[in-house]
């Protein structure tokens, strides 16, 4: 039996990969070592552990490894913190695999961490093109992985020019979109109303009407420009003056900037339909955006989910930059103005037609069969063309 771990270190991790646990651990020949840490553990990001394990996992060790300030210099002290003290995890987990997921500052501790442990390394969602510091993140993991799991051939052949051997990429789709997937089949209507309600702060919203969700995170390469840039996101709603469900940013660095300037305007224009949340359950966060008229921001869930569901939405700025993306999506940049036209647009527009771009819904159970049966072995087997010197 292998042992399979997997680090999750924040809300977006744990909806990437939580279709591979349950597989994993389904699975009659593995065993899933489940490490929790990073923004997981904070209460200020939603205590996303709490989720974890209300969904049935028990994590085998956690890790406390974030510096808080949300600079550039924290996001690189707690990297190296958590290359501090995974090494003595995986010493005692003793893990045939470790799974890297995506492309986070915390993606890289475990990728380094195994690597020089001889601990073969497996990446979900290698291969892929957007905007700051995460794409550069992303390559350098798949040039430490060993197994790659992207979400779509594009993505594969990526890999494959960067010079990983095409027997070690498999593509498998996104195992976000199978969480998806199965929640929208079995979708009825808005869920858990009473928690919408009880949790949050701001205006009571009806999810029953038509709603915005917003989601904008901080843009690591546009430090010290984040509390405009979210301001002229905020204007723009208030202009449409929607209701709108709006989530806080997530800990890489100038989120404090996006949200000072979120309590800033929260306590000048005093918002009558604005209601802010830490987290989201992720089949609550997949029905609001089944149920929404927009989605809005800079997440990569728009993009990702947002073309399986067909959902509109409007992406602000560069922060996924050169992602590949369906019709769902409309660019806007930074000014209120772009914004409002963008979600103008997509109101008039309404829902498109659901695109698999990003997988089928079944990653989850092909990964882990690869997990089981895959050869292991740490010895990279790099390939370069031919030189044209």
């Amino acid at each position: 039996m292998r042992n399979i771990c997997i680090f999750i270190g924040s809300r977006a991790n744990y909806s990437s990969i939580k279709s591979v646990m349950r597989a994993v651990a389904a699975h009659p020949d593995l065993h899933l070592q489940l490490i929790v840490g990073a923004s997981a553990l904070l209460d200020r990001f939603g205590s996303v552990v709490d989720l974890i394990e209300a969904d049935g996992f028990t994590p085998a060790a956690r890790v406390t490894m974030i510096v808080e300030g949300e600079t550039p210099a924290t996001m690189a002290k707690s990297t190296g913190l958590g290359l501090l003290e995974l090494p003595t995890i995986f010493e005692m987990l003793k893990p045939d695999v470790a799974v890297s997921v995506g492309d986070r500052f915390e993606t890289m501790a475990t990728a380094i961490a195994a690597a020089y442990m001889n601990i073969p390394v497996a990446h979900t969602m290698g291969g892929e093109i957007s905007g700051t510091i995460d794409e550069s993140i992303r390559h350098a993991v798949t040039k430490l992985a060993h197994i790659h799991f992207p979400a779509n051939a594009a993505a594969a052949e990526r890999i494959i020019r960067m010079g990983e051997p095409a027997d070690t990429v498999h593509a498998v789709g996104c195992p976000r979109i199978d969480l998806v997937a199965e929640i929208a089949s079995g979708s009825a209507g808005i869920p858990h109303a009473e928690w919408l309600t009880r949790e949050g702060v701001g205006a009571h919203i009806d999810p029953s009407t038509p709603f915005l969700l917003v989601n904008q995170h901080p843009v690591t390469t546009e430090y010290g420009h984040g509390k405009e840039q979210i301001w002229e996101t905020l204007m723009a709603l208030e202009e449409l003056h929607m209701p709108t469900i709006m989530l806080w940013p997530n800990v890489d660095a100038g989120s404090e900037d996006i949200a000072t300037g979120m309590r800033t305007f929260r306590e000048k224009r005093e918002p009558k339909y604005i209601r802010f949340y830490k987290n989201f359950p992720i089949d609550t966060y997949v029905r609001l955006m089944l149920s929404c008229a927009c989605v809005v921001g800079n997440s990569s869930a728009p993009i990702r989910e947002g073309a399986f569901l067909g959902v509109p939405a409007v992406n602000i700025g560069t922060r996924q930059k050169g992602r590949d993306r369906g019709p769902n999506v409309i660019d806007a940049g930074y000014s209120r103005q772009e914004i409002v036209e963008g979600i103008r647009r997509q109101l008039a527009h309404g829902r498109y037609p659901s695109d698999p771009l990003y997988g089928d819904g079944h990653a989850g159970g092909r990964i882990a069969d690869l997990l089981a049966t895959v050869p292991l072995g740490v010895q990279k087997r790099l390939t370069f063309a031919p030189s044209t010197v």
